[in-house]
This record gives C-alpha cells, structure tokens and sequence, in this order.
C-alpha cells in the first residue's frame, strides 16, 4: 500500500480516537470535528487506492464519496457529518456558539456515523488494493 495510504488511514484512526476522547472530556464540538476529520482522511485514502490519483482539494465528504460509490447508507452518514467541518468551529456556521449547540448525544451520533463509514471505506480499500 502506498505510504500516503497508510499515513492517512493512521491519522485518520487517531482523529476518531480523539473524538472519542473528546466526548469524555465533554468537548462534543471538537468531538463532531474529528469525527469528521476521520472520515475525510479515509475518504482520501480510498480516492487514492480507487481512482489512483490524489483527491480533490475538498473538505466535502459528499464529493469525495460520491464517486467512490459509497452506498446509500454510508452516503447517509457522509451527509450527517458534512457541516462539522464548519458548524464544530464557527459560531456564524453553527447559528451559536459551537461548544453550547453540540451535546453529548450529538457527538456520540457523529462518532457513530464515522465508525458505520470508516467500517465500509476499510472493507473498500482492501478489496481494490
């Protein structure tokens, strides 16, 4: 496998590890985020294996997953995830401020949905490697 492969994968699984750090710590915004961050680097890592070319410059979940033909569950949990690269961040995004909009029922949903994308990317990139 292509080191920027593993590198992305590897990062990726500490980024969900972190999130889930995050929701103990009671820090559910940047949980949100990272869940997020996870799945974008195994969004990429799969272009990578599929495509065989390097992923477009997006943070966009839905445009890196739509053509990897991600199915329309895990297209579910792209588009559940989308907005937490900006509403976990910014108060204009999140109509508030982040810390006080998300909860702890949020961020264990989005950490949820990231392990349920994380799971099928996995079984992707194996199969085409």
């Amino acid at each position: 496998m292509r080191v920027e492969v593993e590198r992305l994968i590897k990062q990726g699984r500490r980024d969900l590890e972190n999130a889930r750090k995050n929701i103990t710590l009671e820090a559910f915004e940047v949980a949100a985020f990272l869940a997020h961050q996870a799945v974008e680097k195994h969004l990429k890592a799969a272009w990578l294996v599929v495509k065989r070319e390097g992923p477009p410059r997006t943070h966009s979940l839905n445009e890196l997953g739509d053509p990897l033909g991600v199915p329309a569950a895990v297209r579910k949990q792209l588009a559940h995830l989308n907005p937490d690269y900006t509403t976990a961040r910014y108060p204009d995004a999140a109509n508030g401020v982040p810390y006080e909009v998300y909860d702890r029922d949020t961020a264990e949903g989005k950490v949820k949905a990231a392990d349920e994308a994380i799971a099928w990317l996995t079984q992707l990139i194996e199969t085409k490697k």
